[in-house]
């Protein structure tokens, strides 16, 4: 789905506080349900049950999550610290959205407001003998769910913010952006290969009037433009790109309409940074910092740097699988500029060969990975991996010092068909 609220939607659903105040309005919910369901509970079952104790349990839950909680925001914020200096402040954000991290704060945040309202609702006596035992079954499910939500805790704490962790955050947000573009390539249009060439002389020019990075854009609200106005939209700009006033966006070719350029823009979500959902290039680039960053001569870790080439093979594999069919058009009337494979093989390889030039078990692995997609018979693969082999050899034998190692090279390098 392209809608431009769905992406707002999905944008505000990975905030941390949005899912901590569906848990804190549940938990004020729970805690006052049991006043509309002691009418229904026999008038003996308190004496039976003795559900006098959950006054001393919700004290004991209160003071409690309150600690957890403080102790769990301090523990989040060292892991999105340590992300950001150890991975790269691209992966923080990923971070920042795991949802295992939410769940629990929004357990411990929930569980504490269950347990003040309870506190606030018995002392003023609203429950009565009857509601007691309705709270007092709640607590105890709530004390099960607090155990649980620890032990998932203490267990998902051994990884947060860890290298290996975040990388394989970075890996499966690029590779579903990568499989989602792959499966729809020109974003539900035509294929607008040449700007120049295939642009109408007669179109608009569609500018931005900010500059930024290009998130999202709602392909079907500009094909409604489109439709609607009984023309052509030509889309230049493509989510990564960033986006000023001296460059068109866009081009409108016969829409009539007013306030066609405005209704236009409004479909182009521009912000201050890049977004991983519809641009499988920035989660590329985030991979190729992150091996940068640990090849740099403080952290020295080319271990991390040989890991990273691993993951980047697999994501070009999936942009080189074959389609079951041709890419549906959905919007007729719109043109969409693709992904380039050479922008794909450049986000991935050119810094790794630059900063792992003088580290001869990057250049192997480099050039195993290079020889491996040059074995794709994909279009443009072998082209692309002749040219970044060769690049990477110049570079390495520019920072080698050691004949063998150079020779080594040479001969992977040569395998490169």
């Amino acid at each position: 789905m392209t809608s431009r609220w769905l992406f707002v939607l999905r944008q505000i659903m990975r905030r941390v506080w949005f899912r901590a105040t569906l848990f804190s309005l549940l938990a004020v919910a729970t805690a006052l349900v049991a006043i509309v369901v002691s009418p229904y509970i026999p008038s003996d079952l308190p004496t039976k049950i003795g559900s006098d104790a959950v006054d001393h349990i919700l004290g004991i839950i209160a003071s409690s999550m309150l600690t957890v909680t403080t102790f769990s925001l301090s523990t989040m914020v060292s892991a999105y610290s340590a992300a950001t200096s150890n991975v790269t402040p691209r992966a923080t954000k990923l971070v920042i959205q795991d949802t295992t991290t939410h769940n629990v704060l929004s357990t411990f945040i929930g569980s504490f407001l269950f347990s003040l309202v309870g506190i606030i609702a018995l002392s003023t006596g609203l429950y009565g003998d009857r509601g007691r035992v309705v709270l007092f079954a709640v607590t105890i499910l709530v004390i099960i769910a607090i155990i649980a939500t620890l032990l998932r805790w203490i267990d998902h704490l051994s990884e947060l913010g860890r290298v290996t962790q975040t990388t394989q955050r970075v890996e499966v947000a690029a590779t579903e952006a990568m499989r989602a573009r792959r499966k729809n390539p020109y974003m539900g249009g035509h294929i607008l290969l040449d700007p120049k060439r295939d642009v109408p002389g007669t179109a608009v020019p569609i500018t931005s009037p900010e500059i930024g990075y290009l998130q999202h854009i709602d392909t079907g609200a500009l094909s409604a433009i489109a439709t609607e106005g009984s023309g052509r939209i030509y889309v230049l700009a493509i989510p990564g790109d960033l986006v000023d006033p001296t460059d068109p966006i866009a081009f409108a070719d016969a829409v009539a309409g007013d306030d066609v350029e405005e209704r236009i823009l409004s479909c182009f979500s521009i912000s201050d940074t890049r977004s991983y959902e519809q641009d499988p290039r920035f989660g590329a680039s985030v991979l190729t910092e992150i091996a940068s960053r640990a090849l740099s001569p403080g952290i020295n870790d080319p271990g991390t740097a040989i890991d990273v080439i691993g993951r980047a093979v697999r994501l070009l594999a999936i942009w080189g699988e074959p389609l079951d069919h041709r890419p549906e058009v959905e919007h007729s009337n719109l043109f969409v500029r693709p992904i380039a494979v050479d922008d794909l093989f450049d986000d991935l390889f050119m810094p790794i060969a630059r900063d792992g030039a003088s580290t001869v078990e990057i250049g192997v692995r480099l050039q195993k990975a290079f020889r491996t997609l040059s074995r794709f018979g994909r279009d443009g693969y072998a082209q692309n991996a002749r040219r970044h082999s060769q690049e990477a050899l110049e570079r390495a034998e520019a920072a080698l010092a050691i004949e063998a190692d150079k020779l080594r090279l040479r001969r992977l390098a040569s395998e490169v068909l």
